[in-house]
C-alpha cells in the first residue's frame, strides 16, 4: 500500500502527522468570501497543497499574493464569462488570452492549472464548437509549452451544452490531462466510466447525483472507496473542493478513514 506525498506516491511504511498535510489539497473554494491572504493563511495548519480559485476575492493578476506561503500550488484558471468553444472568434479569443494570463501567473510559482472547456449554445452548433474547441487547445497547448507550464481540462457537470459531461468526448482532449472532478461525474451518471479513465488531477466532493452541492464526502451517494482506488493509480494529490470550511475537514477525516480501510 502507500499514500500521497507532495512527491507523489510513495511506500506506506508509517503515517507522519506532517506528512497528512500533503495527502489532500484543497481549494480555496471553501473560504471564497474571504481575501485571498486570510484564505491561505486559514489553510496554512490543514494542508500544504492549495488550488487557487482564480476569480472573486481571489483573482490573481501576478502570483504576489501566492508568496507568502509554500504551499504546493494549483491554479484553477477563471471560467465565469471565459468560452474557449465560442462561435464568435473574439469571445473564444479572449478566452484563449484569459487563460493563458492564468499560465503565466502560475508559471511564476510552479502551479499545474486546471481549466473549463467551453460549450455551445445550440446543439446545431457542436460541430463548429467543436473546432473552435480544439483550435483554443492548440493554442493553449502552445502557450503552456512556452510557459513550461501544465493544464488539465475539467469534465463538466450540469447543461447539456458544455464539452466534456460524459466520456463520449474524452477524444477531444486527447493528448491533455483530465481533471476529474467526481461530483460533476456523478452527476451524469457517468463516474465509473471516468474513474476507467487515467486522470491527471482530482476535485473530490459529494452530492446526491441531482446537484451539484460541493457538500462534505460522504454525505451524497458517491462510492468514495472506488474514487481513492483511482487517485492512487495516478498518484497524484487530490484537491478537496467543498462549499466550507467545516466540511473540507469533515471530507479529509472521512477520507483518511478510507485510506486507512486500505492499509
Amino acid at each position: 500500500m502507500g499514500m500521497l506525498s507532495s512527491c507523489g506516491f510513495v511506500p506506506n511504511l508509517f503515517i507522519d502527522p506532517a506528512e497528512t498535510l500533503c495527502m489532500f489539497g484543497v481549494s480555496t473554494y471553501c473560504l471564497q468570501h474571504q481575501p485571498l491572504d486570510a484564505a491561505l493563511d486559514t489553510l496554512a495548519p490543514i494542508t500544504g497543497c492549495v488550488e487557487v480559485m482564480d476569480g472573486g476575492l481571489h483573482s490573481l493578476e501576478t502570483a504576489e499574493p501566492l508568496e507568502s506561503h509554500s504551499f504546493r500550488y494549483f491554479i484553477h484558471a477563471p471560467f465565469r464569462g471565459v468560452n474557449i468553444a465560442s462561435l464568435l472568434e473574439p469571445i473564444r479569443q479572449a478566452s484563449v488570452d484569459v487563460l493563458v494570463q492564468a499560465f503565466a501567473v502560475a508559471a511564476e510559482v510552479g502551479a499545474d492549472v486546471v481549466i473549463h472547456p467551453g460549450y455551445y449554445a445550440w446543439r446545431e452548433e457542436r460541430e463548429e464548437s467543436t473546432r473552435q474547441f480544439q483550435k483554443s487547445l492548440s493554442e493553449l497547448s502552445a502557450g503552456a509549452d512556452d510557459l513550461s507550464v501544465t493544464f488539465f481540462v475539467e469534465n463538466m457537470g450540469g447543461p447539456d451544452y458544455f464539452f466534456l459531461r460524459s466520456c463520449d468526448d474524452l477524444p477531444l482532449i486527447d493528448g491533455i490531462g483530465l481533471a476529474l472532478d467526481v461530483g460533476h461525474a456523478n452527476l451524469n451518471d457517468c463516474l465509473d466510466c471516468f474513474l476507467d479513465h487515467p486522470a491527471a488531477h482530482f476535485h473530490l466532493h459529494d452530492n446526491d447525483g441531482m446537484r451539484d452541492t460541493h457538500s462534505p464526502v460522504g454525505t451524497g451517494t458517491i462510492d468514495f472507496a472506488a474514487v481513492m482506488e483511482a487517485v492512487h493509480r495516478s498518484g497524484v494529490i487530490p484537491i478537496v473542493e467543498v462549499e466550507t470550511l467545516e466540511g473540507v475537514l469533515a471530507s479529509i477525516a472521512a477520507l483518511e478513514a478510507i485510506d486507512a480501510g486500505r492499509r
